[in-house]
């Protein structure tokens, strides 16, 4: 089996790094210290950089202006972006955007693809359901009247909310399908209300009370949901890898420089055992990461679909990243809750990645279930 990035993958990464080499991840106020949002929206001069570096394009064709790149492309860019707490919609955009291109209606495509890959749009995703638990196709129905599709219901903590001009709606139908609903910005019966992350960021709950949209406007795809969600989920994997590499080399570092009795606490063994267990953590967050990264580019089949191995990244992920900053917060020990020392934001951010990915035990269920139904042959 060949690990090896290809070219094309590498030189995203390098180009992400240039890009993200003079982002700070103290540029806005503190969440401990903020009530409500840290900051109004995203930040605007690093997703122009971003654009102008084709990184917003990744995985659009080159017809529509894009590199015609893969999942593994985008996951580390997501893995750079994580390093500084990169504040921008990358992922939901480029996960929605790759969505519409692969099951999307023509006119979705004209009007969405270009432009949300030259960052003149932005689009987000409603993947958390009713209250972040449930199954967020189960949180909105859609019915049809006439030429128009209805929706009714609630997605909470929608990412972007305030600031996407389309958010990807998931939604179900009264014969059990599963639909992806395009909903623009300000349409008639799509209401926001404020919501806020752990990392200080405003989300939006968003409530649909009868709000109509065009049939050119829903993607009634059968797989077009389960694929997103997938992406979704392996793409905050890699925020949470990128950002346990960053935390852990600033521990490393800290434990180094710090002395007690005369000698760095790196030198301790209790010290070096603790940064060599989250060590692990973060290689087996590296391996299921690009096997579950891997299975969405090529499609390759396996003994499982690709949702196992998505579940598994999950499963590292959620527990890892915990892991990962509280040892971190453990051996800086009070320097560790200096709100002028970036640790604390990182644990912010942390929280929020393992809050959306969701519980451990969750994903062993589902891993479980996907076993029983595909036993070895």
């Amino acid at each position: 089996m060949d690990f090896t990035f290809t070219e094309e993958q590498q030189a995203s990464a390098e180009a992400a790094k240039g890009v993200f080499a003079g982002v700070a991840p103290d540029a806005v106020p503190s969440p401990a210290l903020t009530p409500g949002a840290v900051a109004e929206t995203y930040d605007r001069a690093l997703w122009a950089r971003l654009a102008d570096a084709d990184l917003l394009s990744l995985l659009l064709d080159p017809r529509h202006g894009g590199a015609g790149l893969d999942a593994v492309a985008l996951c580390l860019v997501l893995r750079e972006s994580a390093h500084v707490l990169a504040r921008v919609p990358l992922l939901e955009n480029s996960a929605a955007a790759a969505a519409v291109q692969a099951y999307g209606g023509d006119e979705a495509k004209a009007d969405l693809l270009a432009r949300a890959g030259r960052g003149e749009l932005v689009l987000t995703v409603a993947a958390h359901g009713r209250t972040g638990h449930d199954p967020a196709e189960q949180a909105v129905t859609a019915r049809q009247d006439g030429g128009t599709w209805v929706l009714d219901g609630i997605q909470t903590a929608v990412p972007w909310a305030y600031d996407a001009d389309v958010t990807v709606v998931p939604a179900h139908t009264g014969t059990g399908r599963t639909l992806l609903a395009l909903v623009p910005r300000g349409l008639e019966g799509a209401v926001l209300a404020e919501q806020f992350s752990t990392s200080g960021e405003r989300l939006g709950e968003l409530r649909l009370e009868s709000a109509r949209l065009a049939a050119r406007d829903v993607i009634d795809t059968d797989g077009a949901w389960e694929w997103l969600r997938d992406l979704l989920a392996t793409g905050t994997c890699a925020l949470a890898l990128g950002l346990g590499e960053r935390v852990l080399r600033m521990t490393g570092q800290y434990t180094s420089e710090r002395e007690q009795f005369g000698f760095p606490i790196a030198t301790f063994q209790a010290v070096a055992v603790q940064a060599a267990d989250r060590y692990i953590d973060l290689r087996a967050m590296e391996a299921t990461l690009w096997q579950a990264a891997w299975r969405i580019a090529s499609g390759a089949p396996g003994g499982l679909p690709a949702a196992g191995d998505v579940a598994v990244a999950k499963i590292w992920a959620s527990e890892g990243v915990r892991r990962v900053v509280q040892t971190a917060q453990h051996l800086h020990g009070g320097f560790g809750a200096d709100v002028d020392y970036p640790l604390h934001r990182y644990h912010a951010w942390a929280k929020h990645l393992e809050l959306s990915l969701g519980p451990a035990a969750a994903h062993e269920e589902a891993l479980g279930d996907l076993l029983a139904a595909h036993p070895p042959a």
